[in-house]
């Protein structure tokens, strides 16, 4: 094919982006979408949204087969179907693939299937899919190539005993044992889907908690959650090799208490992800890099300016809303309208774990460490109504505020349906409002956000319902 000139060629099409690309459509710009695989990326096709169908499958797993007598209800002789839960995933994270192809053609984004590669400043070369290939020549462009799982060094992924994310989405055959490395949202989540169909399942973590990056006393809320779902998790312990075995996998690691073998049917490797930055021409052109990760300003400006990298790919918070975030940045700015730089301190973090663990800013151990002083709101789910009739109340909302200005610095939840609840408290930090200005917010009773506004009282030491039951 011959080439082909544009005003914006983005190189991927997952969240970072697809959301780009209609945005520059919406700006009368004329753009081509660059993908080598699936429109929606790993987000829509291997991450975020079949995880979360899986997760329901466990809700409702984990309710039939041992939530029912506290709702007057007993089942008997269930039989899960691992393989419908897969199934059912598939078609969910299918029909949101769909939805992304009606809004490309929706918008005049022409989609090109191959592989792409920067051969100048301003020209990519497209490997098409379908053989020979296409020149394709802008002004801007727009790099959201994304990431893959990070294995460990010697360790071969087979798919078959020793996993990564990916195929463990597309596995249909539930393990009846599993050893998780790496207790980040990825391994915990994984964790809570198989344990709800009955897997036996021991996660291992390198550090000294679950949630490495999330506050200390929200993870040991989760962990305390995660071994009475009979989850065994060992923190501060390394893995030293994983091996196949005639059975299934062996896994030596090393923890406070010594050397121990972990034998299991599968071991899926969950300990980060590493930007797909290979054999895209980035040195060639001048692109900077560090590690793999494509360095850029917080308007996602590469080191050259009229190149831009979104998402995973640039390291910043390797989140599919944190890319969508940046693709608009990144085009706005090229568009020349002075969008707000990016600024990761308001990005909600989210585990879908049960209970759902939800954060953003920074956690208490980091305010304590900025700040000169801090000020903190605290409120359980205890005593909240709405969590007590849903029959889960554990966890709480704690609210990190500045004692100086009020302003709130960061906050984390544990709890039910905490990633649905953080975002009253990430609108209000984003907006500069205070914690008292939260507390004088009537909120709906009975709710769940009601914990927010009794936390947002908690800061000023004047939580109304702080009882226990």
């Amino acid at each position: 094919m011959g080439n082909a000139e544009y005003d914006l060629v983005i190189v991927g099409a997952g969240p970072g982006g697809y959301v780009a690309a209609i945005r520059a459509s919406q700006l009368e710009m004329r753009v081509a979408l660059v993908e080598r695989e699936s429109l929606g990326g790993v987000c829509l096709n291997w991450g975020c949204i079949p995880t979360k169908a899986l997760l329901r499958n466990a809700e409702v797993a984990r309710m039939v087969t041992s939530g029912g007598r506290e709702f007057g209800f007993e089942a008997e002789n269930v039989t899960l179907d691992f393989a419908a839960a897969i199934a059912r995933s598939r078609k969910v994270a299918g029909r949101l693939v769909k939805g992304v192809e009606s809004l490309m053609k929706g918008n005049a984004v022409d989609v090109i299937e191959g592989e792409a590669q920067l051969i100048s400043p301003t020209e990519v070369e497209v490997a098409l899919a379908g053989g020979g290939t296409q020149r394709l020549e802008a002004q801007a462009l727009i790099l959201a190539a994304g990431a893959r799982a990070r294995t460990i060094p010697g360790v071969e992924v087979d798919g078959e005993r020793i996993l990564t994310y990916r195929e463990a989405l597309e596995r249909r055959t539930l393990p009846a044992s599993a050893v998780i490395i790496g207790a980040g949202p990825i391994g915990l989540e994984f964790a809570t889907i198989w344990n709800a169909y009955g897997t036996d399942v021991r996660v291992v973590e390198m550090l000294d908690q679950v949630l490495p990056a999330e506050d200390t006393e929200a993870a040991a809320e989760l962990n305390r959650y995660l071994r009475r779902q009979k989850i065994k998790v060992l923190t501060s312990t390394r893995v030293q090799e994983v091996a196949n075995t005639d059975a299934g996998v062996r896994v030596h690691v090393e923890g406070p208490d010594g050397e121990e073998e972990l034998e299991a049917d599968v071991a899926l490797v969950a300990i980060g992800v590493r930007p797909n930055s290979e054999n895209l021409g980035l040195e060639e052109v001048g692109v900077q890099t560090e590690n793999g990760w494509v360095q850029v300003n917080d308007m996602m400006q590469t080191s050259l300016s009229h190149i831009y990298a979104v998402g995973d790919l640039n390291g910043r918070l390797p989140l599919a809303h944190a890319a969508s975030a940046q693709g608009l940045i990144a085009v706005e700015s090229i568009a020349g309208l002075n969008p707000a730089p990016f600024n990761v301190q308001h990005v909600p973090r989210a585990t879908y774990t049960s209970p759902q663990v939800a954060s953003f800013g920074m956690n208490e151990e980091e305010a304590r460490e900025q700040l000169p002083s801090i000020a903190i709101g605290r409120f359980p789910f205890l005593p909240n109504g709405k969590a007590l009739a849903l029959g889960e109340n554990v966890g709480f909302v704690k609210i990190i505020s500045d004692a100086t200005t009020h302003e709130i610095v960061g906050a984390v939840i544990v709890g039910p349906e905490a990633t649905e609840v953080l975002p009253e408290l990430v609108l209000a930090a984003r907006w500069e409002l205070t914690p008292d200005e939260i507390a004088q917010t009537v909120h709906a009773h009975p709710t769940l956000n009601e914990a927010v506004m009794e936390a947002a009282h908690a800061v000023f030491g004047k939580a109304l319902h702080a009882i226990d039951l």
